[in-house]
Formats: structure tokens, C-alpha cells, sequence
């Protein structure tokens, strides 16, 4: 795995408010995310997990500090630009899945490929093989409503993957899953992360689905806690 970062961090802070009633999320964090690594993301509510996963990810900027993605300084850039970033080079993967239920699951994984204004050929291919890559290219004009629970969310990794990004940013992708449907999709993730080279970057607060990933980084009180190599690692 290449050692090069494609996220750093550098005394990263993050205060909302103002005055008395401001408070700190993030406290001057430092971390390295390598190309192709697989990262999760652990801590107690209000660590500071979430808050670094959303400057991670272009939804929040921050209050201090350097953020810095390929070697450019996000932290200078302005709302378009991040926004351009995002869409360019970052895919979303989140607990309550976040289909559309009217539209089949193709429609919903071609939903990124439209906003870029691709025509209905690109879109209907890249879709047809981001559905393919999670298994369910022969469920592609099923509705959400018609699929399982897993299902859902493998539609979800679909259209998180058309735009083949460089890193997907997963917020308790098995949070609503029983075991046996989180095991399939943490398998899924690995593959995407091994096989398809996509930096993967997971909120998670289950041991056990940390377990999957190469890097285990502790959130507390606003800081970097601890750095630890997952099982996955070995």
C-alpha cells in the first residue's frame, strides 16, 4: 500500500458559537490518511468523530488549522470549490441508506451522474456497473421498498461508487443491519478497498466492525486518541 498520505491533517479545529456559549468540537487534531488505506473511525458521542469525518468529507470547514487533500489546502478553498472537490473525489455512504423509494435502484445509483449532467447512456452504463460491483446488477429496476435491508445499502455503496471516487466516507454504514447483512456489507467495503483501490474512511462504533479495517483511529474529548493497526492490517 502506497504510503503517501491523501488527507492530512494539521492542528485541525473546530469551535461553533461564539462567546460563552462557544464550544470546541475539535481541539488541534493531527492525522495522515494513507492512499488505499481502510480507516475506522471510533470514539464516544461528542469525541469529535463526526465533526472530522464532515471537514473530511467538504460538508464543514474548519475553525483552524490545515486540511490538506493531495497535497492542496481545502481549508482555502470556497463553498463551490468544495463542492466541486466533493463530487470529483468523494463518495457517501450513510446509516439510513437515503434512497429515493419511488425510483428503482438504478435511478437511485445514476442520482450522482445526473447532478454532473451526464447523458442517459453514461448514466445507464456507470450504473449498471456500480450495481454489478455490489451484486445486484439484476435488481437494478427494483425499488427500494422491494429490497431488503442489505440490499439497501449495497444500492447505497452503488451509488456512492459511480463517480469512482478516490475515498468513500461511510457514517455507520451498518447501523440499521443485523449481523449477518453487516458482515456482507464490511466484506463488500474491503473488496471496494483492496480490489478497487478506494480509500475507505468509516465511522463506527462496533468493535467488531472495525475490526475489517487496516487503521483504527480513537476519537476523545475533541482529539486524537490513539492510532492502532486493525486486525486486517496483520
Amino acid at each position: 500500500m502506497p504510503a503517501d498520505p491523501i488527507i492530512s491533517l494539521r492542528g485541525v479545529t473546530k469551535v461553533y458559537g461564539s462567546g460563552p456559549t462557544a464550544f470546541q468540537a475539535l481541539k488541534g487534531i493531527d492525522l495522515d490518511i494513507a492512499q488505499g488505506d481502510f480507516v475506522a473511525v471510533m470514539g464516544p458521542s461528542g469525541s469529535g468523530k463526526s465533526t472530522t469525518m464532515n471537514i473530511l468529507g467538504c460538508l464543514d470547514v474548519p475553525s483552524g488549522g490545515e486540511f490538506l487533500f493531495k497535497g492542496r489546502h481545502v481549508e482555502t478553498l470556497d463553498r463551490d470549490q468544495r463542492a466541486l472537490l466533493r463530487r470529483r473525489y468523494f463518495g457517501f455512504v450513510f446509516q439510513g441508506f437515503n434512497l429515493l423509494s419511488r425510483t428503482t435502484a438504478l435511478e437511485n445509483v445514476e442520482l450522482p451522474l445526473l447532478y454532473r449532467g451526464e447523458d442517459r447512456k453514461t448514466r445507464y452504463d456507470a450504473g449498471m456497473a456500480a450495481l454489478d460491483k455490489v451484486g445486484l446488477k439484476d435488481w437494478w429496476d427494483h425499488t427500494p421498498a422491494e429490497l431488503s435491508g442489505g440490499q439497501q445499502q449495497r444500492v447505497a455503496i452503488a451509488r456512492a461508487i459511480v463517480t469512482q471516487p478516490d475515498v468513500l466516507l461511510a457514517d455507520e454504514p451498518t447501523g440499521n443491519l443485523d449481523s449477518e447483512r453487516s458482515i456482507e456489507i464490511m466484506e463488500l467495503l474491503t473488496d471496494l478497498n483492496r480490489n478497487g483501490g478506494i480509500t475507505v474512511l468509516m465511522v463506527t462504533h462496533e468493535p467488531d466492525m472495525a475490526a475489517f479495517a487496516r487503521t483504527i483511529v480513537h476519537f476523545k474529548d475533541g482529539l486524537v486518541e490513539r492510532i492502532e493497526e486493525g486486525v486486517a492490517a496483520a
